[in-house]
């Protein structure tokens, strides 16, 4: 969602704004802004509408610098995209803020603000904390006090970076449900709510727990937890390069992290699989404890990540033999659920911030779970903190808001997870080892796959001028089916449902016509002559099919059934991971011929961080 930077340093730190928050671009906004203190001691703002290159512009024309200052990408939560909503916000006598997350008492706020005397220019709920702010300072004299006061008001979720002309030498920080990181540099310090941001000056970080309230000087940070207490926070070094984030020699990020698939979930085995064992104790110290207790598993997740767990549902029903229950986060928050006995409650989250799934998480820890695990792709995320066994998936950062290769990493982790349940639930050392390699064959599986892309591309365009598609399968590739109708709608914008296919005859066959295309996945398993007979059903109604099966399938091209032969020797365990990369390629090169914004596609954002 929202981006946050700043930095205080002893030279201009403007260009260290627009690159942070360039870097953050992948998070989705619609306007963008910097406050800068100036050479005067005064603060100079620029906001724009529109992408970050627009505010670049403006400071060009506009030349501004300082030494101290604060920006900031705004995804409209409260008020429409413009430029009097766009971030920073100020206030009288200096004070401007830039705000992530969702302020839920913002309106009695106002109201009482107003009565004070205080003029609203923006719709937004970020703008009573800069007047609160000020209310405070007014009565404490003092701009790290008065934002302690006013976060003790606040209800909701922020991540604050404040700053104002009358305190020059520091940036004050508070966060509460959304994440913000401090950048330590040599006499300079940074601020971000993404450490990718400040990766081109730093790579040592602190990150702030909930509650936490900071101030950051050029030498030194001081850090106050919820209580009032002075808090010792660890500075860590990240393993990520400043590179991470670029897209070399592709034309989009999303192309990039299709190919970057075989190494990113190598690199989610390595270390974790050995001599045909896993490695519990990659999950945490307590893993293999709570395996053995677990009679039951609760997975909640959003998006993609939700179609990751329902994968899973089937492979720890089948294999491990554990009853699995997988839900969307944002429905599962809100109910009172009945918990049996010894289940384990699994949350899944590219970014680890996910607002939905992190309240669930919080919720769930109440609840009477066994244990909680994230599988994650952020290590500093407050999923990960909050979780007491963790699988990090590894697959570097993920910048096209369509997930691709958090997608394949996070069933390779989960496919870890179905293993090591299965150790504790009947599989012996044989079938333990069997597991294990067809996990490690996966990357080169999916390397196989990707082969594929100069047919995809081509087949790409009969699907260019449609409006509808319908995607099937069945079993575990149900979920395939579902991520490859959400890829499409996401970045191409065509309208496109998933089915099982045993549910055509249910209702879905009355949309079936010439201009319906229908896309299935079809490897070799149990279940492949009942697909066939529904794929039948398909084309006695004049529907157009396109296939992506297995070579022993038996299923040849013919008059309006198009099939596109994946890769040998696909086990049961491997055809998700394996399947869902043609169905990637088939939504970005659709995407393309038409002309959308692949990477950052309308109306969505890659971090979820509010409800």
């Amino acid at each position: 969602m929202c981006g946050i930077v700043g930095a205080i340093a002893d030279r201009n730190i403007v260009p260290i704004l627009i690159e942070g928050l360039r870097r953050l671009e992948y998070r989705g906004y619609d306007s963008a802004g910097v406050a800068v203190l100036n050479s005067s001691g005064h603060l100079r703002r620029l906001r724009t509408v529109g992408k970050v290159k627009m505010l670049q512009d403006a400071i060009v024309e506009t030349p501004t610098d300082g030494q101290l200052g604060i920006a900031h990408t705004r995804w409209a939560t409260h008020g429409v995209p413009s430029e009097r909503n766009a971030h920073p916000h100020i206030s009288r006598d200096g004070i401007a803020i830039v705000h992530n997350g969702i302020i839920e008492n913002h309106e009695e706020l106002r109201e009482e603000l107003t009565s004070l005397g205080y003029t609203f220019t923006s719709e937004t709920d970020t703008e009573v904390i800069a007047h609160r702010i000020h209310h405070h300072k007014q009565k404490l004299g003092d701009i790290f006090r008065a934002v302690r006061a006013t976060v003790a008001e606040l209800e909701g979720a922020y991540a604050l970076a404040v700053v104002s002309e009358d305190s020059p030498d520091r940036i004050i920080l508070a966060r509460a449900g959304c994440p913000v990181v401090i950048g330590v540099g040599n006499n300079e310090n940074f601020v971000a709510s993404d450490v990718s941001a400040l990766l081109p000056v730093t790579r040592k970080f602190i990150f702030l727990d909930e509650g936490d309230v900071a101030e950051i000087r050029r030498q030194d940070v001081r850090v106050l937890d919820a209580e009032g207490n002075t808090a010792h926070r660890e500075v860590r070094e990240s393993a990520l390069s400043a590179d991470a984030a670029e897209k070399g020699d592709y034309p989009h990020f999303m192309l990039k992290e299709i190919f970057e698939q075989p190494r990113a979930v190598a690199q989610t085995l390595e270390e974790r699989v050995a001599g045909g064992k896993l490695l519990e104790a990659a999950f945490g110290p307590l893993a293999t404890e709570i395996f053995r207790r677990t009679e039951a598993v609760q997975i909640v997740a959003c998006g993609t990540s939700y179609h990751a767990g329902a994968v899973a549902k089937y492979y720890i029903e089948q294999i491990a033999r554990l009853p699995c229950w997988v839900e969307i986060a944002s429905e599962y928050r809100y109910r009172n659920p009945v918990v049996p006995k010894n289940t384990l409650f699994v949350t899944i989250s590219q970014s680890g911030e996910t607002a939905d799934t992190l309240a669930a998480l919080r919720m769930a820890k109440q609840s009477g779970y066994l244990s909680s695990l994230s599988i994650c792709n952020v290590p500093e995320s407050s999923l990960v903190r909050e979780s007491e066994l963790v699988l990090l998936t590894r697959a570097g950062p993920e910048i096209g808001v369509a997930s691709t290769k958090a997608f394949t990493t996070q069933l390779t982790a989960l496919g870890m997870l179905v293993v090591a349940l299965a150790k504790h639930h009947g599989a012996d050392a044989e079938r333990e080892r069997g597991l294990v390699q067809r996990l490690i064959e996966i990357p080169g599986l999916i390397e196989k796959t990707l082969h594929l892309e100069p047919t995809i591309k081509e087949l790409a365009k009969r699907f260019a001028d449609k409006h509808h598609a319908l995607f099937l399968g069945r079993g575990q590739m149900h979920p395939i089916a579902m991520e490859g109708a959400l890829k499409l709608k996401e970045i191409s914008y065509i309208h496109a449902e998933a089915y099982a296919a045993g549910e055509l005859k249910h209702g879905p066959l009355a949309l079936v016509d010439a201009d319906m295309p229908v896309i299935t996945v079809a490897p070799n398993n149990d279940l492949l002559e009942k697909l066939k007979s529904n794929l039948q059903e398909v084309r006695a109604r004049g529907g157009e099919l396109y296939v992506f099966a297995d070579p022993d399938s038996g299923m040849q091209s013919s008059d309006g059934v198009t099939i596109i032969t994946m890769p040998k020797h696909v086990s049961h365990f491997q055809a998700a991971a394996v399947y869902s990369i043609p169905l990637q390629l088939l939504s970005y090169h659709c995407a393309i011929l038409r002309g959308t914004d692949v990477d950052q596609p309308r109306n969505l954002a890659k971090s979820v961080t509010v409800e």
